[in-house]
Formats: C-alpha cells, sequence, structure tokens
C-alpha cells in the first residue's frame, strides 16, 4: 500500500461495517484473554497440587511460547484456504475443548502435548483477530482502534483471576467456565462471518523479510514481550528486595496493570495526529527514564507507585503503537503474514526477557533490576531511531 493509498483509505472515515467487523473481533479475542487469563494460574495451581515442581510447571508454561513460535508463522497460509471467521471458529472449539481435558487427563506427562495444542490455539486466535482489527481500520483512526483493542483486552485479562476466585480451583467448574467463555467468544465471530477480511495470497515472505519491511513495528513487538513479561514475572522479586511484604510486592504488578489499561487509548489517539515512529521513539525513551528513576523512587512508596502506574502505562504502548504502524507499513496482501511474525517476536521476547531482567538483579542487586530494563529500553529506542532514519533517507 503506498502513500496515496494510505491517504485516500484515511479519507473514507470509518463505516458502520467496519465498527462492526472491529466490534466482531475485539470482543473475540476479549472473551478469550478472560479465558486465557483464569487459565494460566489455574494450570500452574494445579500441576502444584499433582506434586510438579516449581521448574516443571515453568517448563509446562513455557510450552506456550514455543507452540506460537513454532505455529503461527503457518496460521496466515492456513487461513487463505479456509477463511478467517472458520478457522477462528476452529480455534475456539478446539481451544476450549482442550482446556476441559486437562483435569480429566491422568498424570502430567499428557499435559505437555495438551498444552501445546491448547497455546496454538491461542496463538492463531490473536493472530487471526489481530489481523481482522488491523485489516478494518482506517488508517486514520488505526492507532485509536488499537488502542481500544488494547484497553479492553487488558481489562478482559484482569477479569480472568476474580472470576476464578469466584468459581474455585477444584473440580471440573473453573475449566468448564473457560471453556465456555472461549466458545462464546465465537458468537460474535458467527455474526459478523460475512465481514471477516478475506486473506490474500501474500508474497510468501519469511519472518526476516518482515524484519526488512517492518523493522521497527517488529523490534516494538520483542521489545514489548520482554519488557512486560521481565516486569511481570521480576517486579515482585524487586519489591522484596527493597522491603516490601509478599502482598505489598504482588500488588507493584498491579499498578503496572492499570497503567497498561489508561494510558493505550490516549496514546492510540496521538499515534493517529504524530509520526507513529516518533510516538513510539517517544515511548521507548519514556520507559528508559522511568527505569532510570525507579532506583530514586523506590524509597518513597507514593512516588514509587505514581512512577510504576505511569511507566507501566508507556511501556505498554510499544504494542499498541507497534500494531498501527504495521499495519501502516505492510502491503494488504502481507497484512496477515506481518501480524504472525509481530506475534512470533512477542514470543521471542516473551522468553528472553525474564531472564534477563532476572539476571540483572541477580548481578547487581537490587537496581540491577531497573538497570536491566533501561538498557532494553534503551536497545530499543537505538534500534528503532536507526530504521526510522534510514526510511527517510531510502
Amino acid at each position: 500500500m503506498n502513500q496515496k493509498d494510505v491517504e485516500n483509505a484515511g479519507r473514507r472515515g470509518i463505516s458502520s461495517e467496519d465498527v462492526a467487523a472491529i466490534a466482531a473481533a475485539v470482543t473475540c479475542v476479549t472473551v478469550v484473554g478472560i479465558g486465557l487469563s483464569l487459565s494460566i494460574p489455574l494450570l500452574s495451581i494445579e500441576l502444584e497440587r499433582r506434586g510438579a515442581s516449581s521448574t516443571l510447571i515453568g517448563i509446562n508454561t513455557a510450552v506456550a511460547g514455543i507452540a506460537s513460535i513454532c505455529t503461527v508463522p503457518f496460521v496466515p497460509r492456513l487461513a487463505t484456504r479456509i477463511g478467517v471467521a472458520p478457522l477462528l471458529g476452529l480455534a475456539l472449539i478446539v481451544g476450549a475443548a482442550s482446556l476441559t481435558l486437562f483435569p480429566i487427563l491422568p498424570g502430567i506427562a499428557l499435559w505437555f502435548p495438551l498444552r501445546l495444542v491448547f497455546s496454538m490455539m491461542l496463538g492463531a486466535l490473536f493472530v487471526l483477530s489481530e489481523y481482522w482489527i488491523n485489516a478494518a481500520a482506517p488508517p486514520e483512526r488505526r492507532g485509536l482502534v488499537m488502542g481500544i483493542y488494547a484497553t479492553v483486552l487488558a481489562a478482559g485479562f484482569a477479569v480472568g483471576p476474580l472470576l476464578l476466585a469466584l468459581v474455585g480451583t477444584e473440580g471440573l467448574a473453573p475449566y468448564a467456565t473457560g471453556a465456555a467463555l472461549m466458545l462464546a467468544g465465537g458468537l460474535p465471530i458467527l455474526l459478523a462471518r460475512g465481514l471477516s477480511p478475506t486473506i490474500e495470497p501474500g508474497s510468501g515472505r519469511s519472518i526476516f523479510s518482515y524484519l526488512r519491511l517492518a523493522p521497527g513495528a517488529l523490534a516494538a513487538a520483542l521489545a514489548y514481550g520482554a519488557v512486560e513479561t521481565g516486569i511481570f514475572a521480576i517486579l515482585p522479586l524487586y519489591g522484596l528486595r527493597i522491603g516490601y511484604d509478599a502482598q505489598g510486592a504482588a500488588g507493584l504488578v498491579s499498578l503496572i496493570a492499570l497503567g497498561n489499561v489508561v494510558f493505550q487509548i490516549p496514546f492510540g489517539w496521538l499515534a493517529d495526529r504524530f509520526n507513529r515512529g516518533a510516538v513510539l521513539l517517544g515511548a521507548g525513551l519514556a520507559g528508559a527514564a522511568g527505569s532510570a528513576l525507579i532506583p530514586l523512587t523506590a524509597g518513597n512508596p507514593v512516588a514509587f507507585g505514581l512512577l510504576l502506574l505511569v511507566w507501566g502505562g508507556i511501556a505498554g504502548t510499544l504494542y499498541t503503537v507497534g500494531l498501527a504502524m504495521l499495519g501502516d507499513r505492510t502491503p494488504a496482501n502481507d497484512l496477515a503474514g506481518a501480524n504472525a511474525a509481530f506475534v512470533v517476536l512477542y514470543n521471542v521476547g516473551l522468553m528472553l526477557g525474564p531472564p534477563v531482567i532476572g539476571g540483572g538483579l541477580d548481578l547487581i542487586p537490587p537496581h540491577g533490576f531497573a538497570l536491566a530494563l533501561l538498557a532494553l529500553f534503551l536497545a530499543f529506542a537505538g534500534a528503532l531511531a536507526v530504521t526510522e532514519r534510514r526510511r527517510v533517507h531510502s
């Protein structure tokens, strides 16, 4: 899509069909997000109940990232053959069935292939839903649409653990609840199946080709995967090291999550009115500045809490603005494949972030946590600045 095409598309505004299509995809992925955020702690608790070690639980959880990296690149090809809406429906059904099998299967060994299947379905759901949203969003409103999507999804992820507290963690009830939510996510897709986009045969690009096509957007996915997962996994440990009790340390993560909910729509709005590369670079530099301020504010609970709220929200915009930029920089027939590459790099970051940030905490206790995050944000900002400069001069 050239610049003239983007401008012409932008002038058409957003139609009622666009709104219906975007609403269907957002509703689907949000309901699935509730089920996912319910299932992740549920499966860990059940594994511990069955006698699994923390290491084994961690390995089983890591299967999710491996499954996405191995299978997501093939999702666009499959969707080209059978359609976006039918593949979404199939993924929802198989994912719901997989979830209900976890409490039924004896032992732990079978949980690994089952988790692989379950995670494959989740990867397909997110790739296709985000592609649908990106394809339906008019270019001039893409940042705002992605901001709304990220906000609703973050709220959905917050609901899952609360729902788990209501239904409990024993018996079939929590698994049936998660499966029912996944199946409910198929209702808006069924109603809007005639509005689902058609994936045109792409150019057969590899992930490395997409890196050359939209390097800044994909760097944002990698950075966000590393930063988000590292923060959620290591921030409670940092809180303990600086004197918080267990409850207070866990509460620090809630401030990050709240920031994610609050900041996505404002930054999406900014990304529609200013150069998206500049907004993304500003978010990366702000993330670096926030990381540098952590050791200075950690001794003051009020200042530290406000910093985490703002800093966490700005960090979350890497994903939102990165997705909007991806839609701008990618031709229509390559958008599904580019979305798949985006999810793959997010998952690569997901696996790299916790060891890097946890290693920083161990090497330079306690503020190595902040120093590692500072290094990650600066590395992202530097890489983005170089790629944007090359794009301007090419």
